[in-house]
């Protein structure tokens, strides 16, 4: 069974929810491990109002018993607490420029920016960073890890001054974005495919990661700074010592500019992911210029409780979407219905060598 998932859920209904297919049976699966991913994406500096309210507690309705997966669909669950303030919002007609507020409602024929506004809103990755620490902890058993961390904030790269650049933008009533860094070690060579264009993993976790509100840039290893260099001062030259890394079947790099990939395939480097996010686009005291849909005169687009900073909870959400992305391939690969039967096609993956002439 391939595996896929699916939320749905508005930020101000009464939950988020996901159905994942596709996980074997027997994965071990404890829900302490998906809560501390959510408290992560809670965290931050620059966080809204709105971290105070919500728990994020996830709830596992179907597909594991006992802390295992049975192989049928898992449900997750994460109730809104804001969900009582909903009821009462009023209809908005002002869309924010750099938000989906126009083109949404032009799109699907709403006579309320909210119903887009709704859908569209990072509160979704609550949801989709339950599903990667699902995938998080099924990997963790392949020795697979992953880690995300803030590089960037503004035009900050010091850490101790990042909060403080976050603090003037507040005074301002600005909101400032940033880059930060997804790492996956332990990944075996081979993952992804070259055959068609939509197999190549590097495709899928850009993919993955645009996806997330907000991030309008990614790159791979070196991949912005790859267009400035040589051929000689990029491409990772290539080693060979048997008593190398299991998963690279001998074969090594003493440099790993391509960020683990080459061909849309895992090289059984570490794989290294970095995403430019954008400022949001809700501003608290200088709202920019936009125009009411209805009056169809100049207006100030409308305001909210937001974040005025949320990069260190997309890196935190980027890291479940790469954990996902990561699981696809991995299960393409070493598939089967029982954790058993993909352990031992990934143990017998790892034990073979090229043919001989």
């Amino acid at each position: 069974m391939p595996f896929r998932f699916l939320t749905a859920g508005e930020s101000h209904g009464e939950a988020m929810t996901a159905i994942v297919e596709g996980i074997p049976s027997g994965c071990s699966i404890h829900p302490g491990e998906i809560q501390k991913e959510l408290r992560l994406r809670q965290k931050g500096y620059g966080r809204s109002g709105r971290m105070k309210i919500e728990t994020d507690t996830v709830q596992i309705l179907s597909g594991i018993r006992n802390e295992k997966t049975i192989g049928s669909p898992i449900t997750l669950l994460i109730k809104n607490n804001d969900f009582s303030l909903g009821k009462d919002l009023k209809r908005l007609e002002t869309p924010r420029p750099g938000h989906a507020d126009l083109v949404g409602a032009l799109k699907f024929q709403h006579n309320d920016i909210r119903n887009t506004l709704e859908r569209a809103s990072a509160r979704e990755t609550a949801i989709r960073t339950a599903v990667g620490a699902i995938c998080q902890h099924f990997l963790k058993d392949f020795d697979i890890s992953f880690l995300s961390y803030v590089t960037q904030i503004g035009p900050v790269r010091v850490q101790k001054k990042m909060i403080r650049y976050i603090q003037a933008c507040q005074k301002k009533g600005e909101s400032t974005g940033g880059c930060f860094e997804v790492r996956v070690r332990g990944l075996p060579l081979g993952l992804g495919n070259f055959s068609q264009w939509d197999l190549r993993l590097d495709g899928r976790l850009a993919q993955a990661i645009m996806s997330i509100p907000a991030i309008k840039g990614v790159e791979i290893g070196e991949g912005f700074k790859s267009s400035e260099l040589l051929g000689s001062q990029y491409h990772d030259e290539i080693f060979y010592n048997e008593n190398s890394k299991k998963n690279s079947f001998g074969f090594y790099r003493k440099t790993n500019r391509s960020g683990g990939l080459e061909g849309g395939i895992t090289s059984g480097e570490e794989l290294v992911v970095r995403a430019a996010m954008k400022p949001l686009p809700t501003l608290s005291r200088k709202p920019l210029r936009t125009v009411n849909i209805f009056t169809l005169e100049d207006a100030r687009a409308f305001s909210q409780r937001t974040d005025s900073c949320a990069v260190q909870a997309a890196s935190v959400v980027a890291k479940n979407v790469v954990a996902i992305e990561i699981t696809r391939a991995f299960l393409e690969k070493f598939g089967g219905d029982s954790f058993k039967e993909v352990k031992n096609n990934y143990n017998n993956y790892l034990r073979l060598r090229l043919p001989k002439k």
